[in-house]
């Protein structure tokens, strides 16, 4: 691990640069670039405030008005977005760049680290964007908002030590890239983001409590829907979990790297 931390480090100009390419060429041919950040939530809010609080009625417990259930959706699909694009990202990052890989010799660990720079970029922007959807709610940023990175530095080190284990493995089974899209749309109905974990049956709770991305989309709610300081402790099992992952990653990455670029 140390030797890759300082692989990176070394080639951290490259890093830094690589990000800032991929953010320009996402926006190269957007005539509006970044400003489809506020539009995009701010439609999906719409979507859900029209569709799901006034013709399905749903309401939440302990809060009023006709804006709680998106906002409540958007506090979920907000982290869920972070740890999807992550993961997905790094799922195929190495096969996305093996010509580059080919023709460069640069650390391969730069990779994934750029990924994961990019969406957390991207992610700052969502929840400024978030924010300004929230202002014609009338729902404003509370002081809360400044526990927000806490959680998406969990999301992030869970998703990116999961993205590097597929990532590597999808290169030796390129399978295991369609087997992972079925997986991430029954994880995402077994996480509280369109419901609320109270209304689900006694069987159904001890499996939401072993799902890791529960208690970070959880994290969110709180802080942008119920404008409350979240429970930090519930944080150390997703925590815990990332980081054994990044480790095994890193180990199973290391192992793999020589015969990386044959399997490409």
């Amino acid at each position: 691990m140390i030797s890759h931390l300082r692989s990176a480090w070394r080639y951290r100009n490259f890093i830094l640069s690589a990000i800032k390419g991929e953010l320009k060429g996402r926006f190269a041919a957007s005539k509006i670039g970044t400003l489809w950040f506020v539009l995009h939530p701010l439609a999906m809010a719409t979507i859900y405030a029209v569709v799901l609080s006034k013709v399905l009625g749903a309401k939440l417990g302990g809060v009023s008005g006709d804006s709680a259930y998106s906002i409540y959706l958007m506090a979920g699909i907000a982290a869920w977005t972070v740890f999807l694009e992550i993961t997905n990202r790094c799922l195929t990052v190495f096969i996305e760049y093996g010509n580059t890989l080919k023709k460069i010799s640069f650390p391969r660990i730069a990779l994934p680290i750029i990924v994961l720079g990019s969406v957390l970029v991207t992610h700052a922007l969502l929840l400024v964007a978030i924010a300004v959807v929230f202002v014609f709610f009338q729902h404003y940023p509370s002081i809360h908002w400044i526990a927000l990175p806490v959680g998406t530095l969990v999301i992030a080190l869970l998703a990116f030590g999961l993205g590097i284990l597929l990532g590597v493995m999808n290169v030796f089974a390129r399978d295991i890239g369609q087997v992972m899209s079925v997986v991430f749309q029954l994880w995402f109905w077994l996480t509280p983001i369109v419901y609320t974990r109270d209304i689900l049956p006694d069987s159904m709770q001890t499996l939401i409590r072993l799902n890791p991305v529960t208690p970070l989309v959880e994290f969110y709610q709180d802080i942008l829907l119920y404008s409350r300081w979240p429970d930090f402790a519930s944080l150390l099992y997703p925590a815990s979990l990332g980081a054994a992952l990044v480790l095994a990653s890193l180990l199973v990455f290391r192992r793999a790297s020589a015969e990386l670029v044959d399997a490409l």
